[in-house]
């Protein structure tokens, strides 16, 4: 349990944090953490059980990422507690030879990942760290740090870490052209991977996801910030917080979508970052009201145990949130967050007082086709449309046929998490009972008006077991989202004799969906998910004839609305009660919204 001071309503009329709590959590999670320190303090042997790179290898995690959350709180207010000496005690022993050695930097291996936030750290700390270290520790750290220069990361934003290590290396003067090789390197792949609005993929494909925010953004702007340097990432900051900052909803929580969700309120880190640097378009205000309402949402849920140690899930414990590489002191990425504390006590930051989220204004609908999104925010719940970002590799097949509930399904939100049997928000063809899932994802387009916006993407359906694709099988997908309803608009081609289609709305007690066009069957079902043990999940059936249009109405919330459509050839025309009528036509795609004229 973290003892938080009183609150402050006057100068955090939303959250009641101010720096004070946020330096409170960070002491609470060190304190917490370093009961369970080895010998030599080079590793933190968290209790729970080990992720797929062992458990030595977890220890490191654990001494590296609160190294992370430490180094933050003491470069921006100091060291009150001591947990530098801790540190560089951890330094020493981690990189002896004796028994609390870490293990070496390889490829593809965790500690590459664990080497940049113990650089980072390094880097933050100099003065009060690295430049009092024996020259002998000095040169070991170099050595052992080195080993990320030399091995092959994955390829994706882990070329970031030898990034960070070599910039470094190349601030304390030990720089040389294996460090310049590692920084360009870098580089050179982030443009690669930038799509625009501020978004990159993380590696090549459309991973869009909150990798965007607490690695492919943090780690070049920081890096131009400690240097005293400005590039092109600093705007594209800017850009992407634009759009990002309304992925929060009014009660803090981040939108539950992509992997790592263990992480937690390091979703915030790039509000963080750019109110450090100034790289953003928020008022002070505002990015404190984002920050301290994602912190409060996780500590006020169980995201902290009794112990004091964040758990491995999202409120509490929850199992399918996490993947293969996550181990007892994963969470702690979470320290992330923790470099708003870069900002000191006079920092407007710290001084203006609260302002409201964008999800506490007026309900809103925007669209961002870089990464292929719709934003939907009304009565302060989020929902992200998705018609851009799936996790298929670049050079893996159109049909790779694992469902993966983190990115496949059409819509994610604030309040709701996947389900992890029938999948929520989601269309499937059906062929010999075998549902079909949605991998690899194609954006067709995005746009928005006054009021209404929306998104469209294709898919092939992928099936296991049995044969992985059905030649000549293509789903068209659209979603329009009018106020808080969302129509969802599917054109079905090539689908096989005798098979049929099959709609789920969102996994949430009160969640709407009306059949509207070419189903027949109305039903739900109940599943878990991160927030609920047992949620309601509507579900729309029907039969398909190789080629066929199919339209429903869905809602997070109950909806009065009973709009009517009627098909158009390859397309639809859907009237709602107040006289406007949205059109979607497929060949070629056109999306269309006509309010009544007054």
């Amino acid at each position: 349990m973290i003892l938080l001071p009183p609150e402050d309503r006057d100068l955090s009329p939303h959250t009641g944090y101010t720096r004070t709590h946020w330096e409170a959590v960070a002491d609470g999670l060190l304190a917490a953490a370093w009961r369970w320190a080895s010998p030599g303090g080079a590793r933190l042997d968290l209790p729970g059980w080990p992720s797929a790179s062992g458990a030595v290898s977890d220890g490191l995690e654990g001494y590296a990422r609160t190294f992370l959350a430490a180094a933050f709180r003491v470069a921006g207010g100091g060291d009150p507690r001591d947990w530098l000496g801790r540190y560089a005690d951890g330094l020493e022993a981690g990189t002896s030879r004796g028994p609390e050695a870490w293990p070496p930097i390889l490829d593809h291996g965790q500690p590459m990942v664990e080497s940049a936030s113990i650089a980072l750290g390094l880097r933050l700390t100099r003065p009060w760290l690295w430049d009092l270290l024996d020259e002998g520790v000095r040169d070991r750290a170099e050595e052992w740090l080195r080993g990320a220069l030399r091995h092959v990361p994955w390829p994706n934003n882990w070329y970031l870490f030898p990034f960070t290590v070599a910039g470094f290396l190349e601030s304390v003067g030990r720089g040389d052209a294996e460090t310049v090789r590692a920084r360009t390197r870098a580089l050179e792949l982030l443009e690669t991977w930038y799509r625009g609005q501020g978004w990159y993929t993380d590696g090549d494909g459309r991973a869009f996801d909150h990798y965007n925010g607490w690695a492919l953004h943090l780690y070049p702007v920081l890096d131009n910030h400690l240097a005293g340097t400005g590039t092109a990432h600093d705007a594209r900051l800017r850009e992407h917080l634009d759009g990002f900052s309304h992925l929060f909803g009014a009660d803090g929580a981040p939108v539950h979508f992509g992997r790592s969700l263990t992480y937690r309120f390091a979703a915030a880190s790039a509000v963080a970052l750019g109110a450090v640097t100034g790289h953003t378009p928020l008022a002070p205000g505002v990015s404190r009201r984002l920050l301290s309402g994602s912190l409060r949402y996780f500590l006020d849920r169980g995201a902290v145990g009794t112990d004091g140690l964040l758990t491995l899930g999202w409120h509490g414990p929850h199992e399918p949130t996490l993947q293969f590489y996550s181990g007892p002191a994963s969470p702690y990425w979470a320290s992330k967050a923790f470099v708003c504390l870069l900002a000191p006590d006079d920092h407007p930051l710290w001084t203006a007082t609260e302002g409201q989220a964008p999800s506490e204004g007026p309900d809103h609908v925007f669209s961002l086709p870089a990464p292929g999104f719709l934003v939907q925010s009304s009565n302060g719940v989020v929902r992200l449309h998705n018609h851009g970002s799936d996790h298929v590799r670049a050079n893996e097949a159109e049909a790779a046929t694992d469902d993966d509930p983190h990115y496949g399904r059409q819509a994610y939100s604030t309040a709701t998490g996947p389900s992890f049997t029938l999948s929520d928000n989601h269309f499937a063809v059906v062929v010999d009972g075998v549902r079909g899932v949605r991998r690899r994802i194609h954006p067709l387009g995005a746009g928005h008006g006054d009021g209404w916006g929306w998104a469209a993407s294709s898919h092939r359906p992928a099936f296991a077991p049995g044969p992985p694709s059905v030649p000549g099988l293509l789903v068209e997908s659209v979603t329009v989202a009018v106020g808080a309803d969302e129509l969802r608009v599917h054109r079905v081609i090539g689908a096989p004799p005798g098979a049929l289609v099959d709609q789920t709305g969102w996994a949430a007690t009160d969640s709407t969906l009306r059949p509207l066009l070419g189903w027949t069957g109305h039903g739900e079902t109940t599943a878990a998910t991160a927030f609920t043990p047992e949620a309601r999940v509507p579900r729309l059936t029907g039969p398909t004839h190789g080629t066929d249009v199919y339209a429903a109405l869905a809602s997070l919330t109950p909806t009065t609305a009973r709009p009517t459509a009627r098909a158009t050839g390859m397309g639809v025309d859907v009237d709602w009660e107040d006289g406007s009528r949205t059109t979607i036509a497929f060949e070629p795609l056109e999306v269309q919204h006509v309010r009544r004229t007054p």
